[in-house]
């Protein structure tokens, strides 16, 4: 009957013991979880109406614009396309989650941009995604990069988990397939979601930036940060933000609206362009031809490709 007694009384200081820690434990990370919301939360003003009616609206904002592309000492013309949608990416494998509803999923407005010229004879087509978390801000989880011209292809992925992971693969041998592992910093594609969220958050100052995927591929620079320094000017109706890399001798300026929902008007990139006795300074610019915001995932019919022509894709 003791032995009985004293196993009972065993069983319940244990499991009291279990129930404590459990809801230290629990205590805790609630605390950590809400620091980590307050501190990364720097401006609540995202989650206002405006926000998510114009974010969280079922449909994605389709923008194009006329692109003068500088390559090869030359300007060939084409078109861009930025394409901004908000999606929840399964943290453990940084993809597009399958289950919607997952509680653990991170919302991320994700950008596709295009931009689409031929040099010559031969076309050329680049792609960027950025999958950047609305509700930290600190760096986007995952970039992905790729060019496609008749010599071949390229591509470039750059996952964030502390550090940067970064795998690349081209056609050319003298870059070969690669993977390095850098230290988390500025990123100069992930500028293009920030901006749409919160531009009071863009970097300023003398800053250390990995410039665009499409910049070092193009230019075959080492994938690595470059010092910059960053500006951001307040206009009448617009912002501009510009950065100037010193080791390049490159600069990049954005011009996009200061009213939410702070779209693109338009760009430009002066860098040297051409290589041997072509190479001269030149500047890719893209101007905003159009914006329309729809579900494009569902317009795949043949009538729909007039929604083409609103862009100013179709000649």
């Amino acid at each position: 009957m003791f032995k009985a007694c004293s196993l009972l009384l065993t069983k319940a200081i244990w499991k009291i013991t279990v129930l404590s820690t459990t809801l230290i434990t629990a205590l805790a990370i609630s605390a950590v979880c809400h620091a980590h919301h307050d501190k990364d939360t720097v401006n609540k003003s995202i989650w206002t109406e405006p926000y998510k009616s114009y974010w969280y609206s079922g449909q994605a904002e389709l923008s194009s614009y006329r692109l003068k592309q500088a390559r090869y000492g030359e300007i060939h013309e084409g078109t861009a396309v930025l394409v901004y949608v908000t999606e929840p990416v399964n943290p453990q494998t940084q993809i597009k989650a399958d289950d919607y509803n997952a509680p653990d999923n991170i919302p991320v407005l994700k950008l596709n941009t295009t931009r689409k010229f031929n040099t010559g004879l031969y076309p050329y087509s680049m792609m960027t995604s950025v999958f950047f978390p609305v509700e930290s801000r600190d760096h986007a989880l995952k970039i992905t990069a790729s060019t496609q011209e008749w010599c071949g292809q390229v591509f470039t992925q750059l996952n964030y988990r502390e550090q940067f992971e970064i795998s690349a693969y081209s056609y050319f041998e003298s870059e070969g397939d690669f993977s390095v592992v850098l230290p988390a910093n500025h990123l100069e594609n992930e500028i293009w979601t920030k901006l749409r969220i919160d531009p009071s958050a863009l970097p300023q100052g003398n800053i250390q930036m990995l410039p665009s995927f499409e910049y070092l591929r193009l230019r075959h620079q080492p994938v690595k940060a470059y010092a910059a320094k960053a500006k951001l000017d307040e206009k009448s109706e617009e912002y501009v933000y510009t950065l100037e890399y010193q080791d390049l001798d490159r600069k990049v300026s954005i011009r996009f609206e200061r009213a939410f929902p702070h779209k693109v008007l338009a760009w430009e990139e002066q860098y040297t362009s051409g290589f041997g006795k072509d190479a001269k300074p030149m500047t890719t610019s893209a101007t905003l031809i159009n914006t329309i915001n729809t579900d494009y995932w569902n317009k795949k019919r043949n009538v729909d490709r007039m929604m083409r022509e609103q862009l100013g894709l179709e000649q």
